[in-house]
C-alpha cells in the first residue's frame, strides 16, 4: 500500500469543481469578517490558523512517519509554499477593502498567465494548443470583468491600490501552486496540507504580532465567519486543489480557479448588492469557456 492507486480520469475534475464552489465563498466570508471589525491580516491569520489546527490530528494520525522522514529540501519547500500562501492571503484579503469583489477575484485568479510563463521558462513544460487557448480565453474574461468594473461607480474606496494588492496576491498564489506541484509529487496530502497551512499560519501570526494586530477580541459572529472560512474555502476548497496537484498540472488548477469571479460576483450581488454590467457577463462567459477548453487540453 505504499503507492496509492491512480484515480479515474474524471475524478480530479470533479474534485476541482467542488473546490471551486467552496473557494467562491472566500471573498464573501472575508467581507463579512471585515464588516465585523476584523482586520484583513487577522482574517488571513485565523483562516490559515484554524485550518492548520483542524487538520493537525489527521496529519499526526496518518502521516506521522512521513513527516518524520522529511528531508531538508522538502522542509524548505514546505516553508516556501507556506510563505507564499501567507502573502497571498494577506494581500488579497486586504484588496477587498479597496476594490470590488468582482475586480479583486478577477485579478487574483490570473494565475494561469504567470504559471504558464514560469512553467515554460523555468521547468520547460510546454502546454498544449488547447490549453493555451483556454488560458487566453480565461485571461480575456478576467480583463473584461476588470474593465467593466473600473467603469462602474462604487467600485471601491481605492480601486488602484486594491487591484494592485490582488495582482500581488495572484503572483504569490502562482508561486505556491508551482512549489506545491513539485512537493506533492513525493508527499501525501495530509502531510503537505499540514505543513503548508501550518507554515503559512506561523508567518501570519508573526506578522500580526509585529503589526500589533488584534487577534482575540472578536465578536461571536466574527469567530463563526472565520471558522466557516477555515472549513469551507480553505480546508474543502484549497485542499481539493492540493489533492488535484498530484494528478493534473499546476496550470490546469490555476485555470480552474478563474471560475471563482463568477461565483463570488453572483454571491456579492445577492448579499452586498454589488451590481453587474452587461460586459461582466461577457467576461464570465469567456472565463467558463476558457476553463472548459483548458480542461479538454490537459495532457495525460
Amino acid at each position: 500500500m505504499s503507492q496509492s492507486p491512480q484515480p479515474t480520469r474524471w475524478l480530479p475534475f470533479v474534485v476541482l469543481g467542488i473546490g471551486l464552489v467552496a473557494i467562491s465563498l472566500s471573498a464573501i466570508f472575508a467581507r463579512l469578517a471585515q464588516a465585523e471589525g476584523v482586520s484583513s491580516l487577522a482574517v488571513a491569520t485565523w483562516r490559515l490558523g484554524l485550518a492548520a489546527l483542524i487538520v493537525t490530528p489527521l496529519a499526526l494520525l496518518q502521516a506521522r512517519q512521513e513527516l518524520a522522514r522529511l528531508t531538508r529540501r522538502q522542509l524548505g519547500m514546505a516553508l516556501a509554499a507556506g510563505f507564499f500562501l501567507a502573502l497571498h492571503f494577506a494581500t488579497w484579503i486586504s484588496s477587498l477593502e479597496y476594490t470590488s469583489v468582482a475586480s479583486s477575484t478577477a485579478l487574483v485568479t490570473t494565475n494561469p498567465l504567470w504559471i504558464g510563463l514560469a512553467s515554460f521558462l523555468i521547468f520547460r513544460e510546454t502546454p498544449t494548443r488547447m490549453m493555451l487557448g483556454g488560458i487566453a480565453l480565461s485571461c480575456a474574461g478576467s480583463l473584461f470583468i476588470f474593465w467593466s468594473d473600473s467603469q462602474t461607480a462604487g467600485a471601491g474606496s481605492d480601486p488602484m491600490l486594491g487591484n494592485l494588492l490582488a495582482l500581488v496576491g495572484s503572483w504569490c498564489f502562482s508561486a505556491y501552486l508551482l512549489i506545491g506541484r513539485r512537493l506533492r509529487a513525493g508527499l501525501g496530502l495530509p502531510a503537505y496540507v499540514w505543513l503548508a497551512y501550518g507554515a503559512a499560519a506561523l508567518f501570519l501570526f508573526a506578522a500580526s504580532g509585529v503589526g500589533g494586530v488584534a487577534l482575540f477580541s472578536l465578536s461571536n459572529a466574527a469567530w463563526l465567519v472565520l471558522l466557516a472560512m477555515a472549513l469551507g474555502p480553505q480546508l474543502l476548497g484549497h485542499t481539493a486543489y492540493n489533492w488535484s496537484l498530484r494528478y493534473v498540472s499546476a496550470t490546469l488548477v490555476a485555470v480552474i480557479t478563474l471560475g471563482e469571479p463568477v461565483g463570488s460576483a453572483l454571491l456579492a450581488f445577492i448579499i452586498f448588492g454589488e451590481g453587474f454590467a452587461p460586459l461582466q457577463f461577457v467576461g464570465f462567459s469567456l472565463l467558463l469557456a476558457g476553463i472548459y477548453l483548458a480542461a479538454k487540453g490537459e495532457k495525460g
